[in-house]
């Protein structure tokens, strides 16, 4: 991926390059010689050798060699330079639909030239369209190694790109930086015969290995990747624990009375997080810490706690949530649980009225209110915290790097402490992804689900069946219980529906909304004697916690919804979860939506719907939601199916993502790396920040979000 904007540093070896050459280059990410020596191959090409026309195999590149017999423009049925050239076992044709002068030239009657590209079989026989062509002489010798094609970009050709790549490889020190030791122990090549076989490939070397990247030169390449990217975490880690943060030690004054007054009892998971959230609190350390559990494993309850303990301190917190259906059901939540133990909390949100707002933020301002919700209107410039101890991020992965920072950041750079921070997150996360992006963070994991959750039944049902589907709405409904109708996506994306953005992203919001209000309509037309509501992200609020508040005294009986359900609703009566077209969402998406019933005593059923015929995406998508209710389970299968970038969102958050190492291929190489940072850090930091400057120059992002 494109790396972070250079400093001035970072740009000084390609000083002497033409200013669009260098532009070219760091549209790529590459800033200095060093990035060009770590930009590898995506693939190979073998022009060692050269077959025969007659005797080349069709459908795969290869390699001819002829004389042009012919080349001419032709304009049927659009223009184009069609040539033949022949050698002593057959003919063969090449065609280009786009083409310039000089390629007319190279391609004169009597040239002799040879061609890569694959032969497919044309009306005129075989042919190659748009093959690479070059003018040679006969018995001219032939590459002694495989061609390297590198990731490029528009008006960066392969040859430039290879010969600056040699140029860096001759102009920087290739030394090996990690200890003898620990590349030894690990089997490693050193680092330049690592990356001189991966951009130039002797004879000999297998274009399997290479490409599927298990040769030894690419698992060096890789576990020094893995060990930057560790390196820069810990720094990180190490960065903010120098930084100075309240220190909030509890009383017990407010969390006990709550404690007493809920009708549960915490389980172990959930008592292990408070006391583990609640020994960093009382460090005079920034907290960073991760919360992730399965739905309906009791976050809430664990960051309530949290929020009291920096309360019983004298300190404000606030929580943050994405959606305006998620921050309200949060403030609802803690504000019953804590009124009554006289603690004021503050509402903030985007559609609030004037007054409402003013309100808020002068309860806030006062110190009035010790505790805060709401969405990212709390990170606006108006919102004033005088003493902000503790910053909650519900769902964290939806907001961006720099929302996710922008409440702690409000104190970077002035005298006060920095706030403690707790991410929360319903994803849960694969312990190799966890190891690998989340290493400068503290992870607390809720393992287990409170006593008297029902299983939830889940149903793959083909939509030639629907009215099947209507009937169990209906006889749901007639016992009591109430249902979900959740409306597809419009195309099939993780991030499609209600959080789209551009104009590609509110055209499929438009045709979504469309959908839920034609399926609500059908809906109150077949279902007569039931109530049908209708809750979407274009909704005015007031409109859309009208229809939540129906829903939740039951005077709704089917919510029809687009995604802007998918968390945070919690009405413990419904019991039934319908999804239109499952096969268009991605499976964390299946998994929070299912989580929305089987939150109360009555059995729980989750009916996916699809369409056929299913693409082999779609069809192992429901296979995994269909086999599973664990989220840990789906999330490593998750990870599989979409790769870690995907996962986490980290191309919409900005963090880093891996370029050549595979977290599921390479797991044992995230372990070692986790190992071998720490180990540098404290024994060997020379040998640390020469890895860093290597891989990330003046300019390593500290994944600190």
């Amino acid at each position: 991926m494109p790396a972070a904007q250079p400093t001035s540093s970072d740009v000084s070896g390609f000083s002497t390059l033409p200013k669009p050459l260098a532009s070219r280059l760091n549209k790529l990410g590459l800033f200095r010689e060093a990035d060009l020596v770590l930009h590898l191959p995506l693939r190979y090409e073998d022009e060692t050798q050269v077959s025969p026309i007659a005797g080349a195999p069709l459908g795969v590149s290869a390699q001819v060699e002829g004389v042009v017999l012919s080349c001419e423009v032709g304009f049927r049925p659009r223009r184009q330079l069609v040539a033949r050239i022949a050698d002593e076992t057959g003919e063969l044709t090449l065609r280009f639909l786009n083409f310039y002068p000089s390629q007319q030239k190279q391609l004169a009657e009597g040239a002799r030239v040879r061609v890569f590209g694959e032969i497919r079989g044309g009306f005129f026989g075989h042919e190659m369209v748009h093959p690479r062509v070059k003018t040679v002489r006969e018995g001219e010798a032939l590459p002694a190694a495989l061609t390297p094609v590198y990731p490029t970009t528009a008006g960066l050709a392969q040859s430039a790109l290879r010969k600056l790549i040699d140029r860096a490889m001759k102009q920087i020190s290739l030394a090996d930086l990690l200890p003898e030791a620990l590349r030894k122990s690990l089997r490693l090549p050193e680092f330049e015969r690592s990356v001189r076989a991966l951009h130039h490939p002797q004879p000999g070397m297998s274009i399997t290995a290479l490409e599927d990247r298990t040769h030894p030169a690419w698992r060096r390449i890789k576990f020094e990747e893995l060990l930057a990217q560790q390196l820069s975490l810990r720094k990180a880690y190490a960065a903010r624990r120098a930084r100075r943060a309240p220190v909030l030690r509890g009383s017990g004054a407010l969390s006990g009375p709550l404690l007493a007054s809920l009708p549960f009892a915490l389980t172990s998971a959930q008592q292990r997080a408070v006391d583990e959230i609640a020994r960093d609190l009382g460090t005079p350390h920034p907290m960073q810490r991760l919360l992730q559990g399965d739905v309906g494993s009791g976050k809430t309850i664990v960051a309530a706690l949290a929020m009291l303990q920096a309360a019983e301190a004298g300190w404000q917190a606030a929580l943050m949530a994405p959606t305006e259906i998620l921050a309200e059901q949060h403030f609802r939540k803690l504000d019953a649980w804590l009124t009554p133990l006289g603690i004021k909390v503050a509402w903030l949100a985007g559609s609030q009225k004037k007054k409402a707002r003013e309100a808020a933020l002068a309860m806030l301002a006062s110190g009035e209110a010790l505790l805060a919700v709401g969405t990212h209107a709390l990170i606006e410039d108006p919102v004033a915290f005088p003493k902000l101890g503790l910053a909650v991020v519900d769902e964290q992965h939806r907001f961006g790097v720099r929302q996710r920072l922008a409440l702690r950041e409000k104190y970077e750079g002035s005298d006060s402490p920095l706030p403690h921070m707790l991410m929360m997150s319903a994803t849960p996360i694969p312990r190799t992804l966890a190891m690998s992006f989340y290493a400068d963070l503290d992870v607390s994991v809720l393992d287990e689900l409170p006593p008297g959750r029902m299983p939830i039944v889940t149903k793959l049902v083909a939509d030639t069946r629907r009215d099947d589907v209507v009937a169990r709405v209906r006889d749901a409904c007639r016992e009591g219980r109430q249902a979900y109708w959740v409306c597809p996506l419009i195309e099939e994306t993780e991030g499609g529906g209600d959080s789209g953005r551009g104009g590609k992203g509110r055209d499929r919001e438009a045709l979504q909304l469309q959908t839920a209000v034609e399926t609500c309509e059908r809906l109150t037309a077949e279902l007569p004697e039931l109530r049908v509501g209708l809750v979407h992200g274009r909704l005015k609020a007031d409109e859309k916690a009208a229809v939540m508040d129906g829903f939740i005294r039951n005077e709704v009986q089917v919510l029809v919804a687009t995604t802007v359900i998918e968390v945070g609703v919690d009405v413990p009566n419904a019991s039934l979860m319908v999804i239109e077209h499952a096969e268009r969402f991605g499976l964390a998406q299946l998994h929070q939506l299912r989580g929305r019933v089987g939150r109360g005593a009555a059995a729980s059923a989750c009916i996916l719907i699809y369409s056929q015929p299913l693409s082999q995406t779609g069809r192992a998508r429901l296979k995994v939601i269909y086999e599973n209710t664990d989220g840990f389970v789906i999330a490593q299968e998750d990870l599989r199916l979409r790769g870690p970038g995907e996962f986490i969102g980290a191309r919409q958050s900005g963090s880093a993502l891996l370029r050549y190492a595979d977290l599921e291929a390479d797991a044992d190489l995230v372990e070692a790396a986790r190992t071998a940072a720490e180990e540098l850090l404290a024994r060997q930091p020379a040998a640390a920040a020469a890895i860093l400057e290597r891989w990330h120059g003046g300019r390593s992002e500290y994944l600190k979000a």
